[in-house]
């Protein structure tokens, strides 16, 4: 199944912040080394750098976000799952014309292909929660649940 250039772009974000959470990297250096990978050409550029900006540019806000809903310490979630989590908040948060359930349909997608075992359940359950404090009206209305 081919991807999506929306969740290759997801996936060139995920790379990027877990270079920031591990290495310290800055977007411009993120953003050279996402740019000479084969298949970058392939990305919603605009997605990719409006994602990537906006979650470097929002770190504290977002973690602050989604803490009251992670069940450990912010340093004992796994980098892959900060980044998945950080970039799904802040599609949440900053991107309405993107509905709840495919920016968790996403993460999930994005935490079974680069997450632990089941980081993708934890990543669900977190976002899940989240998802009514940054989008009250979306999520009551639109809940089948």
């Amino acid at each position: 199944m081919s991807k999506s250039p929306r969740h290759r772009a997801r996936e060139f974000v995920v790379q990027g912040l877990y270079q920031h959470l591990i290495g310290g990297q800055d977007e411009a250096a993120i953003r050279a080394q996402a740019e000479s990978v084969p298949g970058f050409d392939k990305v919603d550029n605009a997605l990719y750098t409006a994602l990537l900006s906006e979650t470097l540019a929002n770190i504290p806000p977002l973690r602050e976000a989604i803490a009251p809903h992670v069940d450990r310490a912010w340093d004992e979630v796994s980098p892959i799952e900060r980044s998945i989590l950080l970039l799904g908040s802040c599609e949440l948060r900053y991107h309405p014309e993107t509905p709840y359930r495919v920016v968790i349909n996403e993460a999930i997608e994005l935490a079974k292909t680069y997450g632990g075992t089941d980081g993708h359940k934890f990543v669900n359950g977190v976002l899940d929660k989240l998802a009514p404090d940054l989008r009250p009206t979306e999520t009551t209305t639109g809940r089948a649940r």
